[in-house]
């Protein structure tokens, strides 16, 4: 089962999951959201649309734009929708 682990911390894991681009998108539901604020970044990929990111807070300590989604993704990407990936490092997923 994948799981994306944040010094130590799971702070994702799925046996559901999509990969795209070498990415494991991992379902928001299995995304521990208490760990996850929000942040301004944006950037836009040409076939998967605008994407969003978050921070991820594990024992104090912030890891800026360490995961992202696409809120609102263009045809092509539409198995992505509600679906969330990690930035390496700091976040290591596990197959």
């Amino acid at each position: 089962m994948p799981k994306a682990i944040v010094n130590g911390q799971v702070v994702a894991e799925s046996d559901e999951f999509e990969t795209v681009e070498g990415n494991i998108y991992f379902p928001r539901s299995s995304v521990k959201t208490e760990l996850f604020t929000d942040s301004p970044s944006k950037t836009n990929c040409p076939w998967k649309g605008l994407a969003s990111y978050y921070d991820v807070v594990v024992d104090g300590e912030t890891f800026r734009n360490a995961a992202w989604y696409y809120p609102d993704p263009k045809e092509a990407a539409e198995n992505i929708r509600d679906y969330v990936a990690f930035y390496a490092p700091p976040v290591t997923v596990e197959e």
